[in-house]
């Protein structure tokens, strides 16, 4: 099995390769509320429609989906809890060629910036 990640054409990607149970990496703060549920996220498990959030102090349980702009077809991931909406542009995603390693990036409109694992 090869370690190495490759690019995945976001215009074709499938919306089931977002799916799945996602470990956060990496995130940049930027101008977005540094005490949010989502800027201390560690973690965010994407099942069907159902979303789960877990953080050192909460669990937060939503719903997600993909929608993409018209223009270009870039995908975003609206996510949907009892307390806020909130929509992510998929920036980038990497893939090994057997899809057992996976690696996530999503720009939030308040600035966050994520990048998401799963091994």
């Amino acid at each position: 099995m090869s370690d190495l990640l490759l690019d995945i054409n976001l215009q074709q990607v499938p919306d089931a390769y977002l799916a799945g149970a996602w470990r956060v990496a990496h995130r940049v703060i930027n101008r977005a509320d540094p005490a949010s549920f989502l800027a201390q996220a560690t973690s965010l498990l994407l099942s069907d429609v159902l979303l789960e959030l877990q953080s050192p102090t909460l669990s937060e349980i939503g719903s997600w989906a993909v929608q993409r702009d018209e223009l270009l077809n870039r995908p975003y991931l609206s996510l949907n809890f009892p307390t806020e909406e909130m929509r992510a542009l998929v920036t980038r995603l990497r893939r090994t060629t057997d899809g057992a390693r996976s690696q996530l990036n999503l720009y939030f409109s308040s600035g966050l910036e994520m990048q998401l694992d799963r091994p």
